[in-house]
């Protein structure tokens, strides 16, 4: 046999030895994958990239329930997850911290500095700074089977109402600080209330249940009622004559301080959920859902009632109306301000 047709052998002994070390490599891999991983975790720290996005006061998701008069021409707004608004005459929004994170009902100023916010699950807020700063009032009233509360409204001297779920009926004396019930609880959800001179309250509510006080609350009468829907607001322009609206375009104007109830045809069908009295325009103005309005003006056979709607495209609910000169500012899903003419949006910063 020659060299060329001579054939190479490995060596047994140094194959094996070959592949067991590649068995081991193989079989250490995962766990060196997290040994590196764990030394990553726990010694290595990342560092941030960028800036972070701050989410404006006002945001597209946000329901603003209640609108209130502030400081100098500024606005208090009360809205949904416990958010309070500030928003300033060159309509610039900002927001104060809360110590709440529940959905607020309304909002009520007494003056400049004090104001009061009230909500889900019977959340009272108050400021004594015009809204810079706010506390929650402790040993709220409740009750065991619902809470919850619609609205309120503040008096001369510090005085506040609040009315709610399961008959809630509650009053401050001292801007909102402490509480104590008017009735005890039943089950109807009061929606708003009228505070006016002399001690006499209006409250109003549902299935077209009326209530009147002439002593602060102490005694109360039922009126009859000439509807069986639901009250959604009322308002007094003195201490004669208010109106109330409510449910499926329901109009009623009282001239004896709510003692008895006249119901008024307009032309809309859809829920009425607030009212106030415009001086500088001297008339009555109702808005609600689907971006309905109303108002009322008088004439020579009376009050003169017309309606219409924010635009075409302006269909959003509003629960509050406040009226600022002779234009209104109207909250709910969305929050902007109507001349009668021109729905003008409320922008994010």
């Amino acid at each position: 046999m020659n060299k060329s047709s001579s054939l190479r052998v490995e060596n047994p002994a140094r194959t094996g030895a070959t592949a067991r070390l590649a068995n081991l490599v193989v079989s250490a891999l995962p766990w060196m994958i997290i040994a590196g991983l764990l030394y990553a975790g726990l010694f290595i720290k990342p560092k941030a990239v960028g800036s972070s996005v701050t989410p404006p006061a006002l945001e597209r998701r946000d329901r603003v329930y209640g609108i209130a008069h502030g400081a100098d021409g500024a606005l208090l707004a009360a809205a949904s997850n416990g958010k309070i608004l500030a928003i300033g005459p060159d309509r610039k929004i900002a927001r104060p911290a809360t110590p709440a994170s529940l959905s607020l009902q309304d909002i009520a100023a007494f003056d400049a500095a004090h104001a009061v916010a009230v909500g889900n699950d019977n959340v009272i807020l108050v400021t004594e700074d015009g809204g810079k700063h706010w506390s929650r009032v402790d040993n709220v009233p409740r009750s065991q089977v619902a809470n919850k509360l619609n609205r309120v409204r503040a008096g001369a001297n510090g005085v506040a109402v609040a009315v709610g779920e399961m008959g809630a009926l509650l009053s401050s004396q001292d801007y909102g600080k402490t509480w104590q019930r008017l009735r005890e609880e039943e089950d109807v959800a009061w929606n708003d209330v009228a505070i006016l001179d002399g001690g006499v309250l209006v409250v109003v509510g549902e299935f077209g249940k009326i209530l009147r006080s002439s002593d602060n609350g102490k005694s109360w009468e039922k009126e009859q009622p000439p509807v069986q829907s639901s009250l959604m607001a009322v308002a007094f322009r003195d201490a004669s004559n208010g109106v109330a609206v409510g449910l499926e375009g329901v109009v009623l104007t009282t001239g004896d301080g709510g003692r008895s109830w006249a119901t008024v045809k307009v032309p809309a069908h859809e829920h009425l959920l607030d009212v106030t009295w415009n001086a500088e325009r001297s008339e009555w103005f109702a808005t609600g859902a689907m971006g309905r309005w109303v108002s009322g003006t008088s004439g020579a056979d009376g009050l003169q009632w017309q309606a219409g709607v924010l635009g075409e495209h302006a269909l959003s609910w509003h629960t509050r109306v406040l009226a600022a000169g002779r234009s209104y500012w109207l909250a709910g899903a969305d929050l902007g301000t109507w001349d009668g003419r021109q729905w003008t949006p409320l922008a994010s910063n």
